[in-house]
Order: C-alpha cells, then structure tokens, then sequence
C-alpha cells in the first residue's frame, strides 16, 4: 500500500527555533518563494524544518512502514517519534526512511525532517559559484508505504538487444517467503511474457519497439505470491530499444539519426524547483509540441521523474547527469560524487528515454581517480548504455564512452561549431556538442529586433553545422528558458537570458528556429516587425522567415512581390533553412509600372541603394544607372521620388500591409499578416483549465502575451496586468505583474476545493473545474 504524504505539513524556517509558529504547507514546497528577477540569494538559504503527524493502525503490525522523500534540497536527516531514521546527501535524488522501528500502532506519530538548504555545504553541486539557483525545500512528492516484510526493495530493467531485457530484482530478506514472479504487460494489460526469480533474460517475442516517433510502452510488474495471495508488488514502465553512440554518429533501434536537443533546468518563477506532476510533464510537452527538439539534457542533475515519465511517453531522448557545476570538492564531497552517480543509475534506468549517463561534474577539471569510479558504478548497475561527462576542456581526459563538449566558438560571424578531430583526445570515440551559444549572446525578449534576429541565426548557425558534421552525434543548445541565478551571473537583476524562452515558457524568436525543423506543424514566423524605426538609417536590411514551409510568398498591400526560397547556400545541412528575403520590390515594378525586366532591375537596384546609402553617399555606379534611366527611359526625378516612396519608404497614404503565406505542396499552410498596429490585446493561453488533485495539488501555467491586432508579438508593450481568483484557487506570485517583452506569466495552484473556479487576467475570465480525492 502506497499513501501520498503530501499534505497537512507544517514548515518553519528556522529548525532550532521549534514548530511553534510554523505554517501549513502541501508538497511539493519550496523553503521560500522569490520574486522573478533582483533577488537575494540568502533568502531561501536556512536550516528549516518539516513536521507532520499522522495514525499508525493496529493493522500496521508486521508491517515495514517506509517514507520515501523524491526531492530534499539539500541535506535531509528523517525523524520518526524523535529517533533518527535516515540521513540523506543530496537534493536531486530520492531517498527512503524505514520508520519501522519507531512507529507506535494505534496511536498518532510525528515524523520531522531537519532539512539544510544551505550552499555552503560540502556536497555537489556546492563549493564555489554556481551559474543557477539551487533553491532549497521538499520540493518534490512524498509517499508512506506499507509492506509485507519481505517485499521487493528495487528492481533494474537492462535492454540487451532490440528485444531482449535483463532484469535483477532485490527483495529485502533474500526472499525467505513466497515466489517471486514478473510478467511482461503490453500496453493494453496483456500479458506478452513472463519469468521467476531474482535475476533473469526474456525475450519479448515480437514486441514493438520504443523509438522518438512511436515510443511504444510495456510494463514490467514483479509480484512476490504466496498461493494465491499477493504479499507485494513493483511496476515500471520500459521500452524495447538499442541506443548507441558510434565514432560515426548516434543510433536508435539501429538506426542512425541526429540529436536535435536542448538543455533544461527544472526551475519555475517564484517557486523555483517546487512543481507537482502536470508542470513537470508540461514542460516535456512544451519540448516536443512547441521547441520540436527530439531530445533534452537535464543539466545539470537528475530531473522529476514525472518529466522523464513524459519524455518517455512522447519519445524525446534524454541525457541525464550527476549534480555539479566546475568545482571538485575534498574526498567527502567526491564520495558523495559517486553515491550519487549510484543514486542517479539505480532510480532512473528503466527509462527507456535515457540514452546517455552524465558521470562527470559539469565543466569540472580532469579528475581521473574520481571519474575512473563514477564511470566504474555506471558500468556495473547499467551494461545497457553508454556515459559521458560534460566539459569545456579541449582535449581533456577521457574516461567515458561519448566525448561530450561545451562548444562556444561561435561568435555570428564564424563557423557554427568547432571540428570533433580539434576538440577530442580520442577520434575514434563518438562526440557530442552537449553546448552552445546561451551565455555567448543573452537576449531579452524586450531587446531590439536585430539583436533578436542575431540570437535566431546564432542557433539556425550551430544546428546547421551539427547536421553537417557527420561525426557529430547531436546538439543540446543552452538553453531551453530563462532562469534565475547567482550574483556572478546573470544581467545584473538576477536573470540570466539565455534561453530562447522566457522564464514563463513564452517563445522568443529563437524558439522559432526550433520548431522550424519539425514537420509536426506549419511553422511560419517573421523576424521583423516591418517597421523602418527599429533599423538604424530605416534600412530593413534582410528578414528572415523560420518555416518549415516550401517556399515564401510575400505581399504587398494584396499584390504578390515575389515568391521566396529557403536559403541553402547558408545553410546547407539544415532540414528547413530559414527564408530570407532581401527584395521588397520583387516584380512589381513590371507588374504595376509596366516596365521591362531589365529596366524594373536596374531601377530596383537604385532604389536600393538610396536606402541603403541615401543620396549624399550614393556609390558613383548607381548614379550612373539613375542618369541612363533619366536619358534612356524618360525617368523624371519627381517620378522618381513617387517610386521610392511608393516602394522603399512606404511614406503617406494608407499603412502598408505585408502578407507573408507559407507553402507547402502547393498549398498555402499558415500565413502572417504584417501591418502598424493601433493597439496591443492580451492573449493568455493556459496549460489545463481540468484541475484534479491526486497525490497533492494541481498548478496551471497561464502564458501572457500582448499582441496587435494581427496576432503578431507586441514586445515593447511593457504595461501591468492585474490578477484575481476565486477563492478556492491561489495565484502563485504577485497578483500584480509587468510584461517584459510583451510576455509574462502566473500560476494558479488549487486548495484541496473541488467545484469551479476562476482566474480573471485584466478583464479575460478563465474557467476551471477543480477535482479533488474528497
């Protein structure tokens, strides 16, 4: 029996100062929210306290009674009745307390967790700077179970070829009662196959295989049976598939294919690392659905396993680590090191998603005593798949099986990425580029539309070049959001801006270069807003469409300029290259002026040029043009001046409109209208409007974007929104906020109230239904 423990908790901040004016809190919590950006990294540094009571039934009796905490930032020690049950070193990993001992049947019983969320422990990631935020809290599920004294402890799942499984199964007395039996389920509950004892290969015959496009599902169920009794039972849920990285690249299921990824930190505004389950998976959702990427790092530490359960669901492959961050500790801290590369192998390799162990701390110095052991346990829990360990060391020690590199070469202007033969100690080992831009190129989403742009391009450039290189296996760009970080980091409040995401999960253009190389959905977005202010001199200079589209067609004011293609000669490798269009003119100088094709030419390049230059500095080649087209073709300065308003400055009478319609086989599959807006509409889009509380709580993300009337970003629209709620909802955060960007965010979390609720963003209302257990 498995009891979720989550609610009915009382917090305080300060252990040694007692309970007496604690508050009550629910997991997953947080030690102390913050705000979303100028924050004091103190704040959620203390040594707090967690304390719940609950009834021990005489039926418990013979019973092994089991806490087990899924996240404690950062040190926990586990008191049950006042007697110490557990001690446990690390923030990004589960840990169990057998309670047994202590637990009094029959009548009400405390269970306390000191827990030190301080940064000066001497744990990973801890001991220098850290370029995030380690936040502090049971942040995560808690669960109290109750089993059979003899009851299956862990099981490990190993794929040893496309169909084959091992499978080990600990109990906790050696199995001294009963038989141990697992049966291999498909995913309609059939039973496919089935095996006793402790430790044994199957062969699912036939079986359908997990891969990123189909990521079929079966579930291993191991059962200790005495007779027709049932004394206990594990289930896990795997996949069928081979995951290799080769000298020549990565393959799935023997297939080979690019790792088009992304790296991920597990923090929220506000609540930092304290999310329930439907955040969690939503920001898998967000991955697959929104970014289009086929893969994730979980930089930089073990990550919910409600994410990887979604990763697991939907096919995105996943590179999992230890915690760390540069800095390598005495031998305690390197000890711990290694349990927790134990800690990070044993709870999450049934994931058929994780394809890659990360055994080394992050941009960490060579370390060869230390890595020989973390690779060493990796080796020996997990035969199945291969490590690896993030560095920024060229030619660095290399003591796992992939070669993974932070490659920050790229500057905009020069190559994508480094070559692997310049990078790694060994070219016969498979290489990965694990990151790239991020702190190379922060971009806000209020920044200029150019400096957007250059952010774009900067990650259209790496991707191009990761598909390029044969031997390069994948790509995990910095990063997926925004995220809040030390004082040695960051824009000064708090923030570094480095994702192609805002901290709220709102797209910037970047994100755009993403979802481009996903065939899943029509993808058109334009990087320029069309208006000549945002340029130096009124120059648009080129603007770039990210699609997934055949071609471009662009339009103005209803008439076609010119169809548009992608751009392969910058962009060779990549699976849609961005549209780039540079002529604004295009045929309409034929079409609407009657002029030749040779004439309309010459008379387009003068034009051009007196934007580009004006006509004080105008080159002496297009003067001689515009005297040729004068004495040859009749052309009047004041026509002249007509055309140059009437298509380059787009001066007077009505605001131009700009179309721009993706197609794709012929057809026209999304398209954007361009024009000067008159005024900025709020639009919220909300992750679930069902709420329904099971293990604890329920949390909406609410997304908030201003736009025009053409649907089209307004991001310097910069003005407050107001929040309100009914009262069996609570808004996560100010009920007061500013866009930044023309985007924000809220969360609403429910209150263990069932019936309707609601949210009203300005004057938008936004129903809910609230289900509860009760």
């Amino acid at each position: 029996m498995t009891i979720s423990f989550n609610n009915d908790w009382l917090f305080t901040d300060d252990f040694e100062a007692g309970f007496e004016n604690a508050e009550p809190v629910r997991l997953p919590h947080t030690a102390c929210e913050i705000p979303y950006n100028y924050i004091d990294c103190n704040d959620y540094q203390m040594l707090c306290g967690y304390k719940k009571s609950f009834f021990a039934p005489d039926d418990w009796c013979g019973k092994r009674i089991l806490l087990r905490l899924d996240g404690a930032a950062h040190v926990a020690t586990v008191y049950c009745n006042g007697h110490e049950a557990a001690h446990h070193a690390c923030g990004y990993t589960a840990f169990t307390a057998d309670l047994t001992d202590y637990i009094k049947l029959g009548e009400q019983n405390t269970v306390t967790v000191r827990l030190d969320t301080r940064e000066s422990l001497n744990i990973p990631p801890f001991g220098f700077v850290i370029d995030y935020l380690c936040y502090g809290g049971l942040y995560r599920e808690a669960f109290l179970e109750v089993r059979n004294d003899c009851y299956i402890k862990a099981v490990s799942i190993e794929n040893t070829d496309l169909r084959d499984i091992a499978v080990k199964i600990s109990t906790s007395d050696n199995l001294s009662c009963g038989k141990l039996i697992t049966d291999i389920l498909d995913a309609d509950g059939k039973i496919v196959s089935s095996a006793g004892g402790a430790e044994f290969e199957l062969t699912v015959q036939d079986g359908m295989l997990w891969s990123t496009h189909s990521p079929y599902l079966y579930t291993l169920r191991s059962r200790i049976t005495d007779g027709e009794a049932v004394l206990d039972e594990k289930t896990y849920r795997f996949g069928l598939r081979t995951a290799r990285f080769e000298n020549d690249g990565f393959y799935l299921n023997g297939s080979k294919m690019k790792l088009r990824g992304i790296n991920r930190h597990q923090s929220f505004a506000y609540t930092g690392y304290a999310m329930p389950k439907s955040m969690q998976r939503y920001d898998a959702d967000i991955l697959k659905y929104e970014l289009g990427v086929n893969a994730v790092r979980t930089s930089h530490y073990p990550q919910s396993q409600h994410f990887i359960d979604r990763c697991d669901e939907l096919g995105i492959l996943v590179f999992t680590e230890i915690p760390g961050w540069q800095h390598i500790g005495d031998d305690a801290w390197k000890e711990q090191a290694v349990e927790n590369t134990r800690e990070m192998v044993e709870q999450y390799m049934h994931h058929p998603s994780i394809i890659l162990w990360g055994v080394r701390i992050n941009e960490s110095q060579d370390d060869d005593e230390l890595y020989k052991k973390t690779n060493a346990v990796a080796h020996k829990l997990d035969r199945s798949r291969q490590t690896s360990g993030v560095r920024y060391i060229e030619k660095s020690s290399l003591l796992e099986d992939v070669y993974a590199f932070n490659d920050f070469s790229h500057s905009g202007k020069n190559a994508g990425l480094k070559a692997k033969n310049s990078i790694t100690s060994d070219k016969r080992r498979p290489y990965l580029v694990s990151e790239c831009n991020g702190h190379m190129f922060p971009t806000k989403p209020f920044d200029d539309e150019r400096h957007r742009l250059s952010h774009a391009l900067r990650h259209a450039r790496v991707l191009d070049a990761m598909y390029a290189a044969e031997d390069i296996c994948g790509i995990f760009p910095w990063c997926m959001f925004d995220y809040n970080t030390h004082k040695d980091f960051g824009s000064g409040d708090g923030i570094c801006y480095h994702g192609v995401m805002d901290m709220f999960r709102n797209p910037k253009l970047a994100a755009s270069v993403f979802a481009s190389q996903s065939d899943a959905a029509p993808c058109c977005v334009v990087s320029s807003s069309m208006d000549i202010g945002e340029h130096p001199a009124g120059d648009l200079g080129s603007v770039h469409v990210f699609t997934n589209a055949d071609s471009i067609n662009l339009y103005k004011n209803g008439l076609l300029v010119k169809e548009f293609y992608p751009d392969r000669k910058n962009f060779s490798a990549l699976p849609h290259p961005p549209v780039v269009i540079d002529d604004f003119i295009g045929n309409l100088l034929e079409t609407q002026e009657g002029y030749d094709r040779k004439t309309a030419d010459c008379l387009k390049d003068c034009l051009g040029a007196i934007a580009k230059y004006g006509t004080s500095a105008l080159p002496p080649k297009y003067i001689i043009k515009l005297a040729r087209l004068m004495l040859f073709k009749g052309l009047r300065f004041s026509y002249g001046v007509e055309l140059y308003g009437k298509y380059v400055s787009n001066w007077g009478g009505e605001a131009t409109e700009w179309r721009f319609d993706a197609i794709k086989d012929g057809k026209v599959v999304k398209s954007v209208t361009k024009k000067p807006g008159r005024q900025a509409y709020i639009e919220v889009e909300v992750s679930h409007t069902r709420l329904v509380e099971s293990d604890t709580y329920d949390v909406a993300a609410v997304r908030i974007r201003a736009t025009d009337e053409y649907g089209n970003p307004a991001v310097y629209y910069h003005e407050p929104v107001c929040l309100s709620c009914s009262d069996n909802i609570s808004i996560i955060g100010p009920d007061i906020i500013s866009l930044k960007g023309g985007c924000g965010g809220t969360y609403v979390k429910t209150k263990g109230v069932s019936g309707h609720a609601e949210l009203k963003v300005n004057d938008i209302l936004i129903k809910f239904s609230v289900e509860t257990a009760n």
